[in-house]
């Protein structure tokens, strides 16, 4: 007994040697999956970008924005003439925050207790300036609140106990707070990414289990035709999900869905054939369906985990944001919450509309140029 039991490990470890692919994903998976929640995952919110929009534009204003960015919570990157400016670069996702300077901003200071050493009788109410924040993401939202009672040592020019909050928070999106409105339209990206990837991963590997390349084979279809013909039935079913998510996600949920459908399906639809592209790359590398599966896996962790699902993105290393990038559902994360929840067009998510193009494009040409109509 013993010895059949040593000849089938023998050969069960045999065979999993020559297969290099299964190999290699024992080794990949797990130390993607540390690298990942050690490395790129982390929910401490730091160096959120934000744009400032300074209507006294006055050396006290200007030494107010260097406290706030040497806070390293945020990051001021832009300077913006007006709210509406800055109000457009917030919903296409430029920045997640703007810092409004009123003009009446040194009125404000000297009466605020911070400054104003002499302690009238007089209560002080109004804060010195505002924050608005893109409140679609709690977690960034959570870290731009912190600074509601910043201490204005700087300007005062010595440390203070204040009772009055420097800066005022108003909230765009999501004033409630709600994370289901954050979840739901970042599920669909989610969702879609598993489901088409897995749908197409396994199509040209199938069709080889099965038999019916030497089929195809003799056919006059060409490999460009084949790898399009393989992606349009899942389409439909994308389109499906989509429909279906949001329907559920806004009657039972309450998830609002601000931006145009016509909008909607179309940013859908650009990822959906981005997403089966990808599957079909990852069929003309899989020998095998099991492969096709653990590969669509080392896909689908990243997807999750680096996308801005989870975690924010802006809270990772550069690194991390780099891999995410080449990710068709990082970009979509942003296009789906930015229509949905920040009633977004096309043309504020140019870059994003342009990436899936693209993506969809080389994807067709990288797994036709790798399909050949010929057994191996």
């Amino acid at each position: 007994m013993w010895a059949r039991i040593t000849a089938m490990l023998t050969k069960e470890f045999r065979q999993l040697a020559r297969d290099r692919m299964t190999f290699a994903m024992i080794v990949m998976i797990p130390l993607v999956q540390l690298l990942l929640f050690g490395y790129a995952i982390n929910t401490d919110v730091r160096h959120v970008p934000a744009g400032v929009v300074d209507l006294s534009s006055s050396q006290m204003s200007r030494t107010l924005i260097e406290s706030v960015d040497a806070s390293q919570a945020v990051d001021i990157r832009h300077t913006y003439p007006s709210v509406s400016k800055a109000e457009a670069a917030l919903t296409s996702g430029e920045i997640k925050a703007i810092l409004f300077i009123p003009d009446d901003f040194y009125q404000r200071l000297v009466r605020h207790p911070a400054f104003n050493s002499k302690q009238e009788k007089t209560p002080f109410t109004r804060p010195v300036a505002q924050w608005i924040v893109d409140g679609s993401d709690t977690l960034i939202a959570s870290t731009v609140r912190s600074l509601r009672s910043m201490p204005l040592n700087e300007l005062a020019g010595r440390a203070v106990q204040q009772s009055v909050p420097s800066f005022e928070v108003v909230q765009y999106f999501n004033p409630e707070q709600r994370t289901v409105i954050n979840i739901v339209p970042g599920l669909l990206a989610i969702i879609l990414t598993m489901t088409m990837v897995m749908f197409t991963s396994a199509a040209i590997v199938r069709e080889r289990e099965h038999g019916n390349m030497e089929f195809l084979i003799t056919t006059p279809i060409k490999p460009m035709e084949l790898m399009i013909g393989k992606i349009i039935p899942f389409v439909l079913v994308g389109l499906i999900q989509v429909t279906i998510i949001l329907v559920v996600g806004h009657f039972l949920f309450g998830v609002p869905v601000r931006g145009g459908l016509i909008t909607l399906f179309t940013a859908a639809l650009l990822f959906i054939f981005a997403s089966l592209t990808l599957g079909l790359v990852i069929s003309t590398i899989a020998k095998t369906q099991l492969q096709a599966m653990q590969l669509t896996v080392f896909i689908l962790l990243p997807s999750i985990l680096l996308s801005g699902f989870m975690f924010p993105y802006d809270a990772m290393p550069e690194a991390a944001q780099w891999i995410a990038e080449a990710l068709p559902a990082t970009h979509f994360m942003r296009m789906i919450r930015a229509i949905v929840l920040k009633s977004a067009s096309l043309m504020m998510l140019k870059n994003d509309v342009l990436w899936l193009a693209g993506f969809t494009v080389l994807g067709i040409c990288v797994a036709s140029l790798r399909f050949h109509k010929r057994l191996e």
